[in-house]
């Protein structure tokens, strides 16, 4: 009579199955963490460019209400475009467009004469390309843009440093 050999073999393949096992998910931890980390990355940068265009804006509306700003009068302010070169800085450019209203009334002064005012809006744009906004760089995963937009009314006056 014959003996059966006993069969070899099972523990070599439990094993491969095991370690395919063990690389799947090894490549799925290492796919999460560089998703993670990117989307980390991407966080900062939107902070940095919201802080970038909060400047802007500032920046902006320094230049209408003070008595030595480029955008002192409507006339110097309507359709007046600035890029600010923050590169060095943070990294972003920003582009502040000033737009003014025509005069209108609103409410009276103490002396019960009606009070003219002039409204203001400032828009400024940050992103972290040569050129802000970039529409051909918005399809890329490095590129961030943020948009901050500021509306500012002052009462018009003749006394030195009242808004223009």
């Amino acid at each position: 009579m014959r003996r059966q050999q006993a069969q070899k073999g099972f523990g070599a393949i439990a094993a491969i199955v095991v370690l395919v096992i063990l690389a799947a998910l090894a490549g799925a931890i290492v796919k999460f963490g560089t998703a993670q980390q990117l989307g980390s990355a991407q966080d900062i940068e939107s902070a940095r460019a919201w802080q970038a265009a909060k400047a802007g804006t500032d920046w902006g509306l320094f230049q209408i209400f003070q008595p030595a700003g480029i955008w002192r009068t409507a006339g110097n302010c309507n359709a007046a475009v600035q890029t600010l070169d923050l590169t060095a800085a943070n990294g972003f450019r920003v582009t502040v467009r000033c737009t003014a209203t025509n005069n209108f009334v609103e409410g009276e002064t103490a002396a019960g004469t009606p009070q003219s005012v002039r409204g203001y809006r400032v828009e400024a744009i940050a992103c972290n390309s040569s050129v802000c906004p970039d529409n051909n760089a918005a399809t890329t995963a490095s590129y961030v843009e943020r948009a901050r937009q500021v509306i500012a009314f002052c009462p018009r006056g003749t006394n030195p440093g009242d808004c223009p």
